[in-house]
């Protein structure tokens, strides 16, 4: 049973729960407790923690990071942008793991160009290179950076470390470069809102288990985005200390913008077999607590869970599942192929249920939420002494690091998956984002991973092509192998599930990991591939701005996978132009050539030309009071996509950088998904623009702004903009809550522009 206050929350010693309502102040005076909200806010672990890291106001955060960390795809731009805003080193330590693009056959030498390029950094600016394959991002920040009452950025969207006390938070690149530069992240206050674990769950039940229940309640009605999740109550004791670091990673798919767990003995021990007691300390809520909301979890109702297409919100128990599998397959088909909206394409999930039951083809243990030692020794007492047989179903293991599996090795237990018929492979994230492990068309991927989006396993429905994913955890995945693919509970199994220590060999990581912290070495010459490209420039905001939707898209959530596709095209992160050609690619194939269409007009208007096209608009535009006159000098031209809630999932800057590159200067939309996808668009100089209503503009119309730069500069809560379609009526526009500092980088261009001139 997982219950949502719809009010606030005071917490009493820890433990006792007091709903916000007309009674509420009674009961904290019968308890002996007189303070106010506001000063019980003070007692979240939450408050600590960002207060120490404030360089703000109480209202207005300025957060100074005690690490950073980034990934193969994403810290080549990062430092590039870096180095455009005059970073001489990393200031702070800085993690560069290669996790992501360490399949090196792909695209040539490009994927381990950018290793190269990266270790040659970590030795120029001071930072930490863990080479490929040594571990995932998140398992190696773990082991070795996080610490209670610290705080890490990454840019990686599951970046969260809140089970080991630190508060965790994944970002875009550009947040990054702010650190490297000295400057801080900026973020008003938010909300806290507490998860009260109680009880124990049922043998055979794991963390995907919980997390998936978890972002089934919260996703889709928003109670946590943009918020801090923190996890208090008596049930955390029951959680061995690998089963909350999997259901903390998965907070990312809830929205919530970071979380944090109190801590105990179970941290301390974790610190210290790791080398690094010092790091810890004991985290909990005050004697009295206030919280912006609570979600009570009853850990003993919690059920084994799978996740169908396309989205881990998109929850049913596996019992419910195998009860009601014909028509839960046939409504997700249904919504799927309205999401893809690729004509005629088959998604053959029905054919999936078969002799009454529901079948998968694949199976994976993988990464940062399925990968860690418990889950992996989870799924060896289901298989250890029996096959999963010799059909076509298939499951791999990939281990979270080289200490995880070399342990499995010295335990015996990768003998027994192997013996059983199971591929063990080394730490990779790829299956996560599509690249590696692509099913056959038509078939059903189970997946102890953190995401099912639309082709994350590597199909391409735009070329008749299309797989699934479902997410579900290692324990049941293992029964599921047992029974050759057939979906099945771990609680039907009759396992004994054992408890087993790991011994933490750091010295894996003492041999292989160069870690240059405080000691940058400047005369070190950087290494560039051929792929490796410096960002192109970027124009700054003119007085007024024309733009074209050049791209409509009306799906209820787009993510990040949709405005750049994860898998292959990761190989050319390092590359603006070329990796720009993928924008869109999968959602709106028509895209790249329309925006491109744009910036031949805009480069046109430069130098003193106009098509017939745009003269008409122009004209249109002199109708509106003030710009008779308005000549070709008078406004810039750029391109812009219309979503109704864009911005779900990764925390890729390059969802925002590719339409920049291609000359975007808007978004348009109801609602922002993720703070982190509306802060990429900013950082890249494109107007975050909320409108109320998308009946009054279509695909192709152009939109004009007028007096925009001179708007954004004086802080005006509403923008004039007006739909040059039959004529140029005007509708209401905003941009939403932005700081100084957001306003002027969007004046400036961008924040490489702003760096530049400030």
């Amino acid at each position: 049973m997982i219950e949502l206050f719809d009010t606030g929350a005071w917490l009493v010693g820890a433990s006792e729960i007091v709903r916000d309502d007309a009674e509420a102040v009674a009961k904290l005076r019968r308890l002996g407790k007189d303070i106010s909200r506001e000063e019980a806010r003070k007692g979240t672990i939450s408050h600590g923690i960002l207060a120490a890291h404030n360089r703000g106001d109480a209202e207005n955060l300025r957060l100074a990071f005690d690490s950073l960390t980034s990934h193969d795809i994403t810290y080549v731009g990062i430092i590039q942008t870096a180095r455009a805003s005059g970073m001489e080193k990393f200031p702070l330590p800085y993690v560069l793991t290669n996790c992501h693009n360490s399949l090196c056959a792909v695209g040539g030498t490009i994927n381990q160009d950018d290793h190269v390029f990266a270790f040659s950094a970590a030795k120029k600016y001071g930072g930490v290179y863990v080479p490929p394959h040594l571990a995932v991002i998140h398992t190696y920040n773990r082991e070795m950076m996080a610490g209670c009452g610290k705080m890490i950025l990454g840019s990686d969207s599951h970046t969260r470390y809140g089970a080991l006390g630190t508060m965790a938070v994944g970002e875009g690149g550009g947040e990054l470069a702010k650190q490297l530069v000295g400057k801080t992240y900026d973020i008003a206050r938010p909300q806290v809102v507490a998860v009260y674990l109680d009880g124990s769950p049922p043998r055979g039940v794991g963390p995907h288990d919980v997390a998936l229940s978890l972002i089934a309640a919260v996703f889709k009605n928003g109670y946590v985005k943009n918020k801090v999740m923190e996890f208090v109550g008596n049930g955390i004791k029951n959680l061995p200390l690998e089963f909350r670091n999997g259901i903390d990673v998965m907070t990312t798919e809830t929205t919530c913008w970071s979380s944090i767990w109190q801590t105990d003995s179970q941290v301390e021990e974790y610190l210290e077999a790791r080398g690094r007691k010092g790091d810890y300390r004991e985290l909990r809520p005050a004697d009295i607590a206030y919280y912006d909301g609570l979600v009570r979890v009853d850990l003993s109702s919690i059920e084994p869970s799978i996740a169908l297409p396309f989205h881990p919100s998109n929850v049913f128990s596996i019992g419910e599942l195998q009860k009601n599998g014909r028509d839960i397959l046939a409504k997700a088909e249904e919504e799927g192929l309205r999401a893809l909206g690729v004509p005629g394409l088959n998604l053959n999930l029905g054919a999936r249920y078969r002799s009454g039951a529901v079948y998968a083809e694949q199976a994976l243990i993988v990464g940062c939420s399925g990968g860690t030692f418990d889950n992996i020794m989870a799924a060896v007492d289901i298989l250890r002494g029996k096959s999963i047989g010799n059909g076509n179903f298939t499951l791999s293991v990939y281990p979270e690091s080289q200490p995880t599996y070399l342990e499995l090795v010295r335990n015996g237990a990768a003998a027994a998956l192997m013996d059983a018929g199971v591929l063990m492979r080394e730490a990779f994230c790829g299956p996560c984002f599509g690249a590696g492990d692509t099913p056959a068309n038509g078939e059903l991927s189970i997946r102890h991973a953190t995401r099912n989006f639309p082709n994350r396993e590597g199909s391409k429905p735009n070329e008749g092509q299309i797989a699934s994913v479902a997410l579900m955890d290692a324990r049941s995945i293992a029964a599921t192998a047992l029974n050759g693919g057939r979906i099945t509970a771990a609680t039907e199994i009759d396992t004994a599930f054992g408890k087993y220590k790991f011994f933490f060999d750091r010295g894996i990581y003492d041999k292989r990991v160069y870690d240059g912290t405080g000691r940058p070495l400047p005369e070190t010459e950087l290494v560039f591939g051929p792929n490796i490209k410096d960002w192109p420039k970027m124009p700054a905001l003119p007085e007024n701005l024309l733009v074209r939707i050049v791209s409509y898209i009306t799906d209820p959530v787009t993510t990040t996978d949709e405005l750049i596709p994860s898998g292959e095209t990761s190989s050319y992160r390092s590359n603006p132009l070329r990796l720009a050609e993928f924008t869109l690619s999968r959602k709106d194939p028509g895209y790249v050539k329309r925006a491109k269409e744009l910036q031949h007009m805009e480069e046109e208007r430069g130098g003193g030309a106009a098509g017939a096209e745009l003269a008409a608009v122009i004209e249109k535009i002199k109708g509106i009071p003030g710009f008779a006159g308005l000549g070709l000098s008078g406004f810039g031209i750029g391109s812009a996509i219309y979503a109704r809630k864009p911005g779900d999932g990764s925390a890729r800057e390059q969802a925002a950088s590719c339409q920049r590159v291609l000359g975007a200067s808007a978004n348009l939309a109801l609602e922002y998904a993720t703070k982190r996808y509306r802060s990429n668009l900013i950082n890249w100089g494109i107007l975050p623009f909320l409108v109320k209503d998308e009946n009054a503009f279509k695909p192709g119309d152009f939109v004009f702004f007028p007096g925009i730069k001179k708007a954004l500069a004086e802080k005006h809560a509403s923008i004039r903009c007006h739909v040059i379609g039959g004529g140029a009526d005007e509708i209401p526009v905003s941009l939403g809550e932005l700081t100084d500092t957001e306003r002027q980088i969007l004046i400036d261009g961008c924040l490489i522009n702003y760096y530049a001139a400030h």
